[in-house]
């Protein structure tokens, strides 16, 4: 399941965890990334991977769009 998340300068994306793999793109802006006990500060063009049941959370340091692909697909967001 791919998902395009916008977020504005500041928005946060909270720290949780889920079951599923999780790989994400940055196709536009700036990030502060954590997953478990590591930060770092990824821009367009990067990405990351969060294995199963990892914490993890994102904080937008400049208005952007992330691409998430999730394995298997996230049931919880569609309605």
């Amino acid at each position: 399941m791919m998902v395009n998340v916008r977020f504005k300068d500041g928005a946060i994306g909270p720290m949780h965890k889920h079951t599923h793999t999780q790989l994400t793109y940055v196709a536009e802006g700036r990030f502060e990334v954590t997953i478990e006990s590591d930060t770092c500060v990824l821009k367009k063009g990067d990405s990351f991977q969060v294995p199963s049941n990892s914490l993890h959370g994102v904080l937008c340091l400049e208005e952007g769009i992330l691409i998430d692909v999730f394995s298997p697909m996230r049931a919880d967001f569609i309605k």
